[in-house]
């Protein structure tokens, strides 16, 4: 192979470094760009009003608590399973915290513990039936999704139950204002700054790592140039959402969303938890065989699941500073459009917290821009139906190509090798004894 092809090569090497390498990563990456791509489209668009650092808390505000369920659902998925009930199991804790601050007189961060506790419990009790019984997780949830609905409407009466002041801080709360005026809230800059400088220490770990353990490692510049482009996205949006109007910068409901997807990447990723929930879901049988507890998988799944949908509703309530009878409707389906988005197979065992996350974006930016331009609700269901169905189908149809996804298309190395012609067929009795015949051939 000649210098210059190489060269080539090595440099197609390279650049698939940046993306991590693998094929997850590849398609996560390729999930990105249609990600930017959108909002790009937008913000000429709307002239700017995307990324303005209003619509930009907003965005944060209105889809904290999908993106949290996005979370819970792709382990669920992950594992092989879907869940139809988490909007109305938020409905349900939603109500239910609603009337124990109003009616029991308890203190909001009690009404908070307490709404955990009731989706732990619904949880258990849909993981027991999943896990235990072996009723399919599609008829459970479904089961759930009009028991927990009725409920709701039960315990409200179908009325809207108001909620403390204190208690709205974790849906409609921002970062204070502390400190010097500079035009910027000052907390808000420093998370940026924070975020900014792990990014520098976990690339350069990464380095330390793979240098260590002996493997191969991407050139320096490969490194810097992540560095660059993920600090230059980070100090953007930190200005953006530091600069908003007094009273307004980064909301409470972000950082709680940031903290869980921080804790669930490091879970699917780096824990024995983490990896059973991929063999479980990649091939049950096998994983049994090789010493996993699905049973357990399952009923933790489906438990972590309601939880999520309790803290997603008691957020959204306190967002609307009330609880009412159709909070919840329909999350279930943007959860899971945002999972499948985020490149999740639908068969189980292949999907990431990340790129979840990063298929909720696409759909809340999505929603967000056909709203500015004032798009009618209908027209916008249909625009998200067909990126759903687009975004699986292109996944599907690329794998059955032998591609694990576009990006891994467009970056994969053309110059291989044709490869070796197969040998002529033999007849299964040239020269072959029986006893070193399949057993499934005839004798």
């Amino acid at each position: 192979m000649s210098t210059d092809s190489n060269t080539k090569t090595g440099g197609i090497r390279d650049l698939k470094k940046l993306f991590g390498g693998g094929a997850s990563n590849l398609r996560q990456f390729g999930i990105l760009f249609s990600l930017i791509g959108i909002i790009v489209f937008f913000q000429i668009a709307t002239d700017g009003l995307t990324l303005s650092p209003g619509n930009l808390i907003n965005l944060v505000s209105q889809y904290s608590y999908i993106l949290i369920l996005a979370i819970g659902m792709v382990l669920v998925i992950i594992a092989g399973h879907i869940d139809l009930s988490v909007g109305s199991v938020a409905a349900f804790a939603g109500i239910i915290v609603a009337t124990s601050m109003q009616s029991w007189n308890f203190p909001w961060p009690l009404a908070i513990v307490f709404g955990l506790f009731v989706g732990a419990l619904i949880g258990a009790w849909q993981g027991f039936w999943v896990a235990y019984i072996g009723v399919p997780a599609f008829i459970v949830t479904l089961a759930g999704m009009l028991i927990f609905r009725g409920g709701n409407q039960l315990i409200g009466n179908a009325n809207t139950v108001p909620v403390p002041k204190g208690f709205t801080f974790i849906g409609a709360g921002y970062l204070p204002e502390v400190g010097p005026d500079f035009g910027y809230n000052n907390l808000t800059l420093l998370l940026g700054l924070v975020l900014a400088l792990a990014v520098i220490w976990v690339e350069f770990r990464a380095r330390r790592t793979q240098k260590a353990m002996g493997s191969e490692t991407a050139p320096l510049w490969v490194s810097i140039l992540k560095i660059v482009l993920l600090d230059g996205v980070l100090i953007f949006a930190t200005l953006q959402f530091a600069s908003g109007r007094v009273g307004t910068s980064f909301p409470v409901s972000g950082i709680i969303l940031g903290l869980l997807v921080l804790l669930y990447a490091f879970i699917s990723r780096n824990t024995i938890v983490g990896r059973h929930i991929y063999a479980v879901g990649g091939n049950k049988l096998a994983a049994e065989l090789s010493g996993v507890k699905s049973r357990r998988i399952n009923f933790l799944v489906m438990m972590n699941m309601s939880i999520l949908a309790s803290l997603a509703g008691m957020i959204f309530v306190a967002r609307s500073q009330a609880s009412g009878p159709q909070d919840g409707l329909s999350w279930e389906l943007d959860a899971i459009a945002a999972v499948f988005i985020g490149g999740a197979a639908v068969s189980g065992g292949i999907g990431t917290v990340i790129g979840s996350i990063i298929g909720g974006l696409v759909m809340a930016v999505l929603n967000n821009g056909l709203q500015l331009l004032g798009v009618g609700s209908d027209l916008v269901q249909i625009i998200k139906g067909l990126v759903l169905l687009v975004a699986v189908g292109v996944d599907v149809w690329n794998k059955s190509q032998g591609r694990p996804s576009l990006m891994g298309f467009l970056t994969r190395n053309r110059n291989v090798t044709e490869p070796a012609p197969e040998p002529p067929n033999v007849a299964p009795d040239a020269g072959t004894p029986d006893s070193a015949r399949p057993a499934d051939l005839p004798r």
